[in-house]
């Protein structure tokens, strides 16, 4: 979609304010994008796919794709020692080189935020929690919000909130943007993650709408999944949302992120991804700062993968600290 594509839709570049006045002019402006060539995406997503990065490359692109990771331990098991674990492989992904980079973020529920919050003091690494009834998000507001500020008040710099489906899949979109910007507020100074759960929308043109309307109330971040549906990452998927926000940044000169979470476990996914956030979004979002990957189990295999370069053989999993 272009900047011109825009101005169809909504009359002005930058004017999104009107989209946003009341259900019905929401409405109009989701249902006037323009719609996603099914066919187009998934064949320029697999003609990425084929993209090959140079012997020498691959070694900086594993230890961008490692700074890109959300490390996240998401189980009703979940303790205080496994969370500190957790944390400090996020410090140090590799014992056996000092050099491999710290990832983005350690992911956690809200009662276990504070622990991550002490165990990364001054690593510069973030404290993810997720909120709004995790993972399925059916609960009231006032909950929602108060487990956003469980999160918040325990210092957790990112908050990944999941979206009303049933709001957004019965044309309630008004809802749903409600629900966002009151999150948003809660937040304060937190970042805000918005998941659309992408395995349970309708299509790639579902996927379009859910990620404006998030940018709309003001997601720092779209996300595809909480990992707990399937499919979720998928490359078609994540080019659609790198779309949005390349047309966004396009009409209002601001940033947003996009985070590609669940079915991602080697370095050839990773790295397919980092080709589609350059070509699609551009060089600019290759940084944590606007993408990141939600999948522990890819550690381990950047990590193996990381060791081969520099050894040349294949690294044994028990010989690595990834999970």
């Amino acid at each position: 979609m272009t900047t011109t594509d825009l101005r169809s839709v909504d009359g002005r570049a930058a004017g999104f304010a009107d989209a946003v006045r009341d259900d019905a002019a929401l409405r109009r402006f989701l249902h006037g994008l323009p719609g996603v060539d099914q066919a187009g995406v998934e064949r320029r997503a697999a003609a990425l796919a084929t993209r090959s990065i140079k012997k020498e490359s691959k070694l900086q692109a594993i230890d961008m794709a490692i700074s890109m990771i959300d490390l996240t331990t998401l189980e009703g098991a979940d303790t205080p020692g496994k969370v500190r674990s957790l944390c400090a492989q996020a410090r140090r992904p590799d014992p056996g080189y000092p050099d491999v980079p710290p990832v983005a973020a350690v992911c956690v529920y809200p009662d276990l935020a504070g622990v991550a919050v002490e165990a990364l003091r001054g690593s510069g690494v973030a404290v993810a929690a997720v909120a709004t009834a995790f993972p399925s998000g059916r609960s009231s507001r006032a909950v929602k919000l108060a487990d956003t500020a469980l999160a918040v008040e325990a210092g957790a710099g990112e908050i990944d909130m999941v979206i009303d489906r049933g709001a957004f899949l019965t044309g309630r979109y008004g809802a749903v943007y409600e629900e966002i910007l009151a999150v948003k507020e809660a937040c304060g100074s937190a970042h805000l993650k918005v998941i659309l759960e992408t395995g349970e929308l309708a299509g790639y043109d579902d996927v379009r709408r859910a990620s404006w309307l998030a940018l709309l109330a003001g997601a720092d971040v779209i996300k595809t999944s909480t990992g707990k549906i399937s499919p979720a990452a998928t490359l078609p998927v994540v080019q659609v949302m790198l779309q949005a926000v390349r047309d966004w940044h396009l009409a209002t000169g601001e940033h947003r992120g996009v985070k590609a979470a669940g079915g991602i476990r080697t370095s050839k996914d990773a790295i397919r991804h980092l080709v589609a956030v350059n070509e699609i979004a551009g060089p600019a979002w290759l940084t944590p700062g606007l993408f990141r990957f939600g999948a522990s189990a890819l550690l381990g295999d950047l990590l193996r993968q990381r060791r081969t370069q520099l050894e040349g053989h294949y690294a044994d999993r028990d010989h690595i600290g990834g999970s």
